[in-house]
């Protein structure tokens, strides 16, 4: 009697992506630091607003305003030629996104260049795009594709020369800081981990409004007193510059008040743009589907 035999298929070059990004974070000694926090409030006025504002969204910019203050996560190890610190001036989030690629689910990484200076409507607009854009006309995810289609050696050398030489080149293709959860999902991850100096995790939100938040760090770069100190501040922020721009949402008249001044130029924003310039040059058919934002 014949026995049913299993198959054998290749590896798709999105997750020859996530196997590199597996290589170089085990090389990093992380640590995750957690704080409960109370986000009922918050919860309540999100339901309200339009457009619906992602937890993804929420959480980024507070990170990213807390990190406007605080260097230190912006801050990323360079070892060649010589051990020095970096510090990026601005924040770039990167942020997890789940594609199908030809039937297989896919993830691919977006970027959001200082989310602290975008609104909360913005970084929505950009995360639609990124979810619902052909994967074709996003350029992070063409060039990814064409990275991971590359031989093994030629990959691990680019991740290598693109962590460990230049901090500015290291945060404009991998970003500052990510962010990461299962929450949605009724699962919490416990420790991931990422080649980046901080990556961002949460939870599900319980019933009460309680929420673990968590910051994974590189203990090389950065000290666990200083990271509980941070997330003590993004609650902050959360319930004072968060929690001000998403009431002004629940009306949409009073939405208009957080955007951009008419003071400063209104252009459209690549997100994943690789230099940081104003400028219209995001593909025509994503800009039809995103709304204008601002760069530093």
């Amino acid at each position: 009697m014949h026995e049913t035999r299993g198959r054998y298929f290749a590896v798709s070059p999105s997750r020859r992506i996530i196997m590199d990004l597996m290589h170089e974070a085990r090389q990093v000694p992380s640590i995750p630091v957690q704080r409960r926090i109370d986000v009922r409030e918050i919860e309540e006025i999100r339901r309200r607003t339009d457009p619906k504002i992602s937890w993804f969204v929420i959480f980024m910019k507070a990170f990213a305003i807390v990190a406007e203050k605080n260097p230190q996560l912006r801050r990323s190890l360079i070892k060649y030629p010589w051990y020095r610190f970096y510090d990026h001036p601005f924040s770039i989030c990167s942020l997890a996104v789940e594609r199908d690629l030809e039937g297989e689910p896919s993830l691919f990484f977006a970027h959001f260049r200082a989310p602290e200076e975008q609104s909360l409507t913005e970084l929505q607009d950009a995360l639609g795009v990124y979810k619902k854009a052909p994967i074709q006309e996003v350029g992070l995810y063409r060039r990814a594709l064409k990275i991971g289609r590359m031989p093994t050696l030629v990959r691990r050398l680019l991740w290598w020369m693109t962590l460990n030489f230049s901090g500015e080149k290291r945060a404009k293709r991998l970003g500052t800081f990510g962010i990461t959860s299962y929450g949605a999902l009724g699962a919490e991850s416990l420790h991931p981990i990422s080649p980046l100096t901080c990556t961002f995790n949460f939870g599900p939100i319980s019933s009460d409004g309680k929420v673990l938040i968590k910051i994974i760090y590189d203990h090389r770069t950065l000290d666990g007193s200083e990271v509980a100190r941070r997330l003590r501040d993004i609650e902050d922020a959360l319930h004072t510059t968060i929690r001000q721009e998403l009431v002004a949402l629940t009306d949409p008249a009073d939405g208009q008040a957080v955007r951009p001044g008419a003071e400063q130029r209104a252009i459209i924003l690549r997100q994943d743009s690789p230099h940081p310039h104003r400028g219209p040059s995001v593909e025509d058919t994503v800009a039809k589907q995103a709304r204008t934002t601002l760069d530093r």
